[in-house]
């Protein structure tokens, strides 16, 4: 894996530190709910599932 590519891993991983701290996570908290699930719940799992496509879409498309 060249450099470029694992400085996005990075970059990636710094995104997911600062999008799951806990300040920004009870930004979410609240009484409301989509789909019967809280907010706070899609929150953390969109960003979660986020997070595996994204570092997909890296290893796989720059996979040497």
């Amino acid at each position: 894996m060249k450099k470029r590519h694992q400085q996005k891993l990075v970059i990636l991983s710094l995104a997911l530190l600062i999008g799951l701290n806990i300040p920004i996570v009870l930004l979410f908290d609240s009484a409301d709910s989509l789909l019967g699930f809280p907010v706070i719940y899609i929150y953390i799992f969109s960003v979660w599932a986020f997070s595996i496509l994204v570092s997909f879409l890296i290893i796989k498309r720059y996979h040497e």
